[in-house]
C-alpha cells in the first residue's frame, strides 16, 4: 500500500492510496476525493491522511485481514503501529524490532493522527453504506444526551447523539517545538541572500505557513500607510493570506478564509531589501509571486515549497544549529511571542488563521522569563505590615 498524487483534469491535485497492483484503493479514494473536493481541504491535508490510511491497509493485508476486520481489531493496529519500524527503501515490510525498553517507534501524536484518518475513512464508508453500521460503534463510544443536565440539552427538545473516539494514545502536554529567538536570529545573520532573510522573516515575525509564503503575490502586501487607493481598508503595512488553487508551485493556504497580517518595522525592512535585490535580476522582474528564485532555474518562477526547507537547513548549519530549524518551527515561534506578550487566545488565532480558537491553545504556555516574572510580583512576607 502506498500514498500516491492525482491530478484531476481542471488541474487540483488530491492524494490516493494504491494496493500492491498499483490500482486505486476504492474505500480509501472516496473519502479523499470527499476531503479534497467535498470539504474543500487542502491537498496536503489528503496527503496527510493518504499516508496514515496506507500504513493501516498495509498492516491489514500483512496480517490477512480485510479493512473491515482491522477497524475491529483496531487496538491491536495501534500496537503495531507504536512499534513497527517503518519500512526501508526496497523492502517488502517493516519488522516490529522495537519492545519494552526501547523507545516506539511513532509518538502518540503520530499515532492519534492515523487513527482519527481511520476512523474519518470508516464513517465515510458507513454514511455511503459500503461498510456496516456496526463499525462506528467500535471506534466510537455512542450515547445520546438524556444523562446530560438541562443546561446542555438543545433547545428544539429533540434527543442528539454524541461520540467519543474509543482508543488514542495518551499525548503529553507540553509546549510547541519552537525556535527559539537566539536560533531566529541566528538564522538572519547566517542567510547568504536579502530574500532568504525576508523568508525567515515571514515565518517568523508574521506567523505564515510555508506554503502561505509561497504562494504569496505582490498584489497580496500592502506596504502604504493608507491602501484605500488599492481597495484596501486596513491601514498600515500588512500582507494578506488568500487561497488559491491555480500557484504552479503547488503552494496553498490551508485556511479558506482570507486573513490579514500587520508587519513590523524589522519585516518592512526586509521587504525593502528583498525588492532591491530583485530588481537587479532581468528576469524576476515580471513574476507576480513574491517569492521567486533568483540563483537558480528558471529565474523569476515562484519558489518551491521543499525550498524553504532546503534554505533553512543551509543557514542552520552555517549557524550551527542542531538539529536544524524547520519552517513550522519559526511559524510556532510567532505564535508563542504573540501569546506571552499577553495576547488573548482569539488574537493568536486570527493571526495564524486558526479556525478553531482551541488549535491556539498549545501557544498559551508561559515562557520561563514570564513565570519568574509572576513569582517575583508576589509580595515578599518581609514588606507585609502586620495590624494587631
Amino acid at each position: 500500500m502506498r500514498a500516491f498524487p492525482v491530478r484531476m483534469p481542471s488541474g487540483a491535485r488530491y492524494w490516493t492510496v494504491l494496493d500492491g497492483d498499483l490500482q486505486v484503493v476504492p474505500v480509501a479514494d472516496s473519502f479523499l476525493r470527499q476531503i479534497r473536493f467535498g470539504r474543500d481541504g487542502a491537498e496536503s491535508t489528503t496527503r496527510s491522511y493518504a499516508y496514515s490510511i496506507a500504513l493501516f491497509l498495509r498492516w491489514c493485508s500483512r496480517s490477512g485481514r480485510t479493512w473491515q476486520s482491522g477497524v475491529e481489531r483496531i487496538g491491536l493496529f495501534m500496537t503495531w503501529l507504536a512499534h513497527a519500524l517503518p519500512a526501508a527503501p526496497g523492502d517488502a515490510g517493516a519488522a516490529v524490532l522495537r519492545g519494552p525498553g526501547s523507545s516506539p517507534a511513532r509518538g502518540a501524536r503520530r499515532v492519534n493522527a492515523v487513527l482519527a484518518a481511520v476512523r474519518g475513512m470508516t464513517v465515510h464508508a458507513v454514511a455511503e453504506g459500503t461498510a456496516g453500521a456496526q463499525l462506528v460503534a467500535v471506534l466510537y463510544e455512542v450515547a445520546d444526551d438524556r444523562d446530560l443536565p438541562g443546561e446542555a440539552l438543545a433547545g428544539d427538545g429533540r434527543m442528539s447523539w454524541r461520540l467519543r473516539a474509543r482508543h488514542r494514545a495518551v499525548e503529553v502536554d507540553a509546549p510547541v517545538s519552537r525556535a527559539s529567538d537566539t536560533d531566529i536570529a541566528a538564522l538572519v545573520a547566517s542567510c547568504v541572500s536579502a530574500r532568504d532573510r525576508l523568508i525567515v522573516m515571514l515565518l517568523a515575525r508574521a506567523g505564515l505557513r510555508r506554503g502561505e509564503a509561497a504562494g504569496l503575490r505582490r498584489s497580496d502586501v500592502h506596504m502604504l500607510a493608507d491602501s484605500r487607493l488599492l481597495g484596501c481598508e486596513v491601514p498600515r503595512a500588512h500582507l494578506h493570506v488568500v487561497r488559491r488553487e491555480d500557484n504552479p508551485n503547488g503552494a496553498w493556504a490551508k485556511s479558506r478564509r482570507q486573513r490579514v497580517v500587520p508587519l513590523d518595522f524589522l519585516t518592512v525592512q526586509a521587504f525593502d531589501t528583498y525588492q532591491l535585490e530583485r530588481a537587479a535580476v532581468a528576469a524576476a522582474g515580471d513574476g507576480d509571486f513574491v517569492l521567486v528564485n533568483l540563483f537558480r532555474a528558471p529565474v523569476g518562477g515562484p519558489m518551491r515549497l521543499d525550498a524553504f526547507n532546503e534554505l533553512l537547513g543551509a543557514a542552520s548549519r552555517r549557524a550551527g544549529i542542531d538539529p536544524p530549524a524547520r519552517p513550522h518551527q519559526l511559524r510556532h515561534a510567532f505564535g508563542s511571542n504573540i501569546a506571552d506578550a499577553g495576547n488573548s487566545i482569539d488574537v493568536v488565532a486570527a493571526l495564524l488563521g486558526h479556525s478553531w480558537v482551541s488549535s491556539s491553545q498549545v501557544y498559551v504556555h508561559p515562557d520561563p522569563a514570564r513565570l519568574r516574572e509572576a513569582v517575583d510580583r508576589v509580595p515578599s512576607p518581609r514588606d507585609v505590615t502586620v495590624t494587631r
